[in-house]
C-alpha cells in the first residue's frame, strides 16, 4: 500500500468513524431508556448478564495489556489479534449491557430495600462510598463515549499502515480504554450488592 492509498483509506473512513461515534452513544442512550415491558412485551429481567459483561470488561482489560506487551516485544500479528479481539469484546459487552437495561430497571447505589428510592437512612449508610461510586460511574460513562472514535481511528491507522500516526493516538487510546474496561468491573462489583433478588 503506497502513501496515497494509506491516506485515502484514512480519509475514506473519516466520516463513517464520525457517524459511528455519534450514532452508538445516541442509540445506546435511547435503548437504555426503553423498557420492553412498556411495549407490552413481558420478559424476565436478564439478571444473569451483569456478571458476564463485567467479566467481558475484565477480559478486555487483559487483552489490551497483552496487546501492548506483544507490540513492545515486536510481535505485530499477535498485537493485532489481541486488539481486534478487544474490540469484539467491547461490542459484545455493549449488546449485553443494552439487553440487560431493556429488561431491568436501573439499580441505585445504596438502595438496600430495592424500592428504587434512596431514603435518608440508606443514603447515610452508603456514606462517602456512594460518591466514590458515582465518580467512577460518571467517568466510566463519559470516557466510554470518548473512546469510540479513538479506538476506531487508532484501528484504522493500523489498517492503513500509518504506524507513526497509529502510535501517537494509541498512547492516548490505550490508557483511556483500559480505564473504561477496569472501571466497568469496579462499577459492577460496587453496585452488585444492590441488585434486586
Amino acid at each position: 500500500m503506497n502513501k496515497s492509498e494509506k491516506q485515502t483509506l484514512e480519509n475514506r473512513l473519516r466520516w463513517p468513524i464520525i457517524a459511528v461515534s455519534v450514532v452508538i452513544p445516541v442509540v445506546v442512550a435511547v435503548l437504555f431508556s426503553v423498557k420492553l415491558k412498556d411495549f407490552g412485551i413481558e420478559v424476565e429481567p436478564l439478571s444473569f448478564l451483569p456478571p458476564i459483561y463485567a467479566g467481558i470488561n475484565g477480559l478486555t482489560a487483559l487483552l489490551l495489556i497483552m496487546g501492548v506487551l506483544a507490540i513492545k516485544n515486536g510481535n505485530q500479528k499477535v498485537h493485532e489479534r489481541f486488539m481486534t479481539t478487544a474490540i469484539a469484546c467491547s461490542i459484545v459487552f455493549l449488546v449485553m449491557y443494552v439487553a440487560y437495561h431493556m429488561t431491568a430497571d436501573s439499580t441505585i447505589y445504596g438502595d438496600v430495600d430495592g424500592n428504587k428510592i434512596l431514603d435518608a437512612t440508606e443514603k447515610a449508610n452508603a456514606g462517602a462510598m456512594r460518591n466514590v461510586y458515582l465518580f467512577i460511574l460518571l467517568t466510566h460513562i463519559l470516557l466510554s463515549v470518548a473512546i469510540i472514535p479513538l479506538v476506531l481511528i487508532t484501528y484504522v491507522r493500523a489498517l492503513a499502515m500509518r504506524f507513526d500516526r497509529h502510535r501517537k493516538i494509541a498512547k492516548i487510546t490505550f490508557p483511556l480504554w483500559l480505564y473504561v474496561a477496569v472501571t466497568g468491573v469496579l462499577v459492577y462489583l460496587m453496585i452488585s450488592p444492590y441488585y434486586a433478588n
